[in-house]
């Protein structure tokens, strides 16, 4: 299974970027077999409008089941649970901390948007 989480880096000692449409960027990690892979979002980070719906488009696209972010505003958590993409939260700490207390089952699923929109 592949999960998505929000980065300020390229790597698994990266911090995790509490923004989901404006994140600087995702790595994408495959559960099954530790494969991983940075994926840019620079094209959301100034956008006026629509970045959620567009990074969700982008983590979609790649295959993943699981988002683990800080923050999901209301459009974004519509169109990746739409998508059948089940959202986490973590706020602090690096990917890798993600990826260790999500597999131990230790993250809080959200059950909707817990930002504004344009956060």
């Amino acid at each position: 299974m592949k999960i998505a989480i929000t980065t300020s880096g390229r790597d698994l000692t990266s911090p995790i970027d509490e923004r989901f449409g404006r994140a600087s960027g995702f790595i994408i990690f495959d559960t099954e077999t530790g494969a991983h892979e940075y994926l840019d979002n620079k094209q959301n980070l100034q956008a006026a409008q629509g970045a959620g719906i567009q990074s969700a488009k982008t983590v979609m696209d790649a295959g993943v089941s699981v988002l683990i972010t800080g923050n999901v505003g209301p459009k974004a958590y519509a169109t990746l649970s739409a998508g059948g993409v089940e959202i986490f939260l973590k706020n602090g700490g690096t990917v890798d901390d993600a990826i260790v207390e999500y597999k131990a089952g230790s993250l809080s699923k959200t059950g909707g948007a817990n930002v504004e929109g344009h956060w």
